[in-house]
């Protein structure tokens, strides 16, 4: 039996941001697919404005596998995965034990294929993928603070931080060109056009 795909399947019953009062819940389905298209278009970015050679659509699908392991291990609030240094290394070796766990679910002949999509490297590729993880974060927190829900605040302050600390301009470039679209009514969008 095989039960990669049918785990893949549960992704949509895994919450994020469990600590926080949501206006709109989202769940890890949902929001791997948000980081994939943003992880592609750092990518196109990266190609097109800054002559690099990436693989935009591996990267995407990077972003669409960057946060199954948390089909077992559930999604751990960033404050307590990033509480202590010992809980940060802790859980960093229970999301790569989950994530070979799900590696070993897909049959041999197909492993070498899901292996670096499942198991995060220090590669080039996922500093895009954790650009786009959290430049969602980022617009979860806008979309929140623009519904009024304050909770998301300090959230949105340290996140915007983080993006900055990550010193790239493909991520500039997005915020600069795309970020503030977030938070129209497609109304708002289509009087633009």
């Amino acid at each position: 039996m095989n039960n990669f795909f049918g785990m893949l399947a549960r992704m949509k019953y895994i919450n994020r941001w469990g600590l926080m009062r949501n206006t709109n819940n989202e769940n890890i389905a949902e929001h791997s697919l948000q980081v994939a298209i943003i992880a592609h278009a750092l990518a196109v970015i990266g190609n097109v404005r800054l002559k690099k050679n990436l693989n935009a659509e591996h990267i995407a699908m990077m972003g669409i596998m960057h946060d199954t392991s948390e089909i077992i291990t559930g999604d751990l609030p960033t404050p307590i995965k990033y509480y202590a240094p010992e809980i940060r290394d802790a859980y960093k070796k229970v999301e790569y034990i989950a994530a070979n766990q799900l590696l070993s679910e897909i049959p041999e002949d197909m492993r070498d294929a899901y292996r670096d999509i499942l198991i995060e490297d220090e590669s080039e590729e996922w500093k895009y993928v954790k650009a786009a993880d959290k430049l969602s974060a980022y617009i979860k927190c806008m979309e929140e603070k623009n519904t009024g829900n304050t909770d998301f605040s300090k959230a949105e302050t340290a996140i915007e931080q983080a993006l900055e600390d990550m010193n790239m301009e493909e991520v500039r470039i997005f915020m600069d060109e795309f970020l503030s679209s977030y938070t129209m009514t497609l109304d708002e969008i289509n009087k633009q056009n």
